[in-house]
């Protein structure tokens, strides 16, 4: 085992807001739909061919703790004259199923209770190797939304999809948008006839200490998932940070950035092998409807 300090690498990610001149052009009208924010943050990282920052931003009352995570630009141009630790203000738009930001401006500093953490909190780790595709999965046990005993190893003979959210993260792109696309693949399997059986989606949380087995049956029933086919499962801290890690996923915590993390989705072969490993958040419910399926013809 190791303590692990959770200052995220190379600080993993920033924030957003917004004001002053008008652009040169104009932004679309939000629709009626639409929520928008103003918020500041710190830039983190630019991703410009992504069309996405990575933002360190301050709490958005009423709406999500203080975070690190990407955001969408409809516009390259936004990212223009911007460098990794600027501040910045920025208007932050959210619909039902997607949210970006726009009128990205350079700004004052943040106030001095939002700054970023000195130090991080600390958390013990396991040392694990990274999962290769091919690699069989570890044995590792949870705890699923029925507040039932799950083991990896009982999945063998399935396929497997897993991916890792928490049930507080509100973004429309981020945990809610693996959750939605889980429930499309699950709906789309069980309304094939010809589709095979042999499968399950997995949903682990990396914030166990809110996201009880009660919370996550709530949470479950919000996206309609069919317990037969789909777990949502919390455990030990330790065991989450472990299986994330050998997938790449990496989160962390602090009392002014609250959880941040980034994505992934992996899929498993009925043979327990890992098949994919999806990063981040551009996967649709088709492409792993597919993978799902020939995770599943896999002979024993």
């Amino acid at each position: 085992m190791r303590i692990r300090n959770l200052l995220p690498l190379g600080l993993l990610g920033l924030t957003l807001s917004c004001d002053k001149e008008l652009p040169a052009t104009l932004p679309a009208p939000a629709s009626p739909n639409t929520h928008t924010f103003q918020v500041k943050g710190i830039v983190v990282e630019l991703l410009p061919a992504d069309k996405s920052i990575r933002i360190q931003h301050e709490k958005i009352p009423g709406y999500m703790d203080a975070m690190t995570m990407p955001f969408d630009v409809k516009d390259s141009n936004e990212l223009a004259g911007l460098n990794a630790g600027d501040t910045v203000t920025f208007r932050m738009l959210v619909t039902d199923k997607n949210g970006w930001i726009d009128q990205i401006k350079k700004g004052d500093g943040l106030k001095p209770g939002n700054k970023l953490p000195a130090s991080a909190p600390v958390r013990i780790a396991r040392d694990v190797e990274p999962l290769k595709l091919g690699d069989a999965l570890p044995e590792y046990h949870f705890t699923n939304q029925l507040g039932q005993a799950v083991s990896l190893s009982q999945f063998r003979g399935q396929a497997l999809a897993i991916t890792f959210i928490f049930t507080r993260c509100p973004f429309p792109t981020f945990c809610p948008l693996m959750s939605n696309n889980y429930r499309a693949v699950q709906d789309a399997l069980l309304a094939n006839p010809s589709a095979p059986t042999n499968w399950q989606l997995l949903t682990l949380t990396f914030d166990p200490e809110f996201d009880t087995p009660e919370k996550l049956k709530n949470y479950a029933a919000i996206y309609g998932c069919n317990p037969q086919h789909w777990s949502f499962l919390t455990g030990a801290l330790i065991d989450v940070t472990a299986l994330g890690e050998q997938f790449g996923l990496t989160f962390w915590r602090d009392s002014q950035t609250g959880i941040s993390h980034n994505l992934r989705t992996v899929i498993v072969d009925a043979q327990g092998h890992v098949q994919k490993i999806i990063t981040e958040n551009k996967w649709t419910p088709d492409e792993l409807t597919e993978e799902l399926l020939k995770a599943a013809a896999v002979k024993l």
